[in-house]
């Protein structure tokens, strides 16, 4: 039997307000790895580490059939330092060691009064080299500000993550492997529009 104070989803829970260290989240749906490295930030990157992300299997479901994210949806992001810049293959950024473990949770039962009823999560301990068994969810102010003005889809950067891009409400056709043309939804630079220089 389960107290008044703890609340268990299908892959989180949450006692007291805090969200207890969710496991297993490497059996989930894989959606991507941004990173903004300090080399291409002048040395000040706000988050100069890779972030492997994945989505909870049945919000996956949901965004394939409908697009959105489902209230209930939980996305665990890994943080990995950067490893080796070199390797056989050339120059380049190339994973390290885990540093971090970071989740977001969108839920009306439990955020309310959130932006899009979002929370965000951290189980890093300052000097990186563990992780908490449970987390408070950060202020609003701390990330939902920035999440309001860049994301392209309630509150998540899906236009870094082309895996969601492509799955969204595309029903099995978001599986992979089930199209033949490649989808670009990224805007490249048109060369015949670049200013002649010369």
């Amino acid at each position: 039997m389960m107290s008044a104070t703890a609340t268990a989803e299908e892959f989180f829970t949450i006692t007291n307000g805090e969200l207890q260290r969710p496991t297993g989240y490497r059996e989930w749906i894989f959606v991507g790895t941004p990173l903004t490295p300090n080399d291409l930030n002048d040395g000040k990157a706000p988050f100069p580490e890779f972030h492997n992300v994945y989505i909870d299997p049945k919000s996956w479901a949901h965004w394939k059939k409908t697009g959105e994210f489902r209230d209930g949806t939980i996305l665990m992001k890994e943080l990995v330092s950067v490893g080796s810049k070199a390797a056989v293959s050339g120059q380049g950024y190339f994973q390290g060691d885990y540093i971090g473990l970071e989740a977001t949770i969108k839920s009306k039962q439990h955020f309310p009064d959130e932006p899009g009823n979002w929370a965000y999560y951290s189980f890093t301990t300052p000097d990186h080299k563990s992780l908490t068994p449970t987390a408070k969810a950060f202020p609003a102010a701390a990330c939902n500000a920035c999440h309001a003005a860049a994301a392209a889809d309630d509150f998540v950067f899906t236009q870094y993550y082309p895996v969601l891009r492509a799955a969204k409400a595309a029903g099995g056709k978001g599986t992979g492997g089930q199209r033949d043309e490649l989808q670009p939804v990224m805007v490249m630079p048109d060369a015949s529009t670049t200013p002649d220089t010369q």
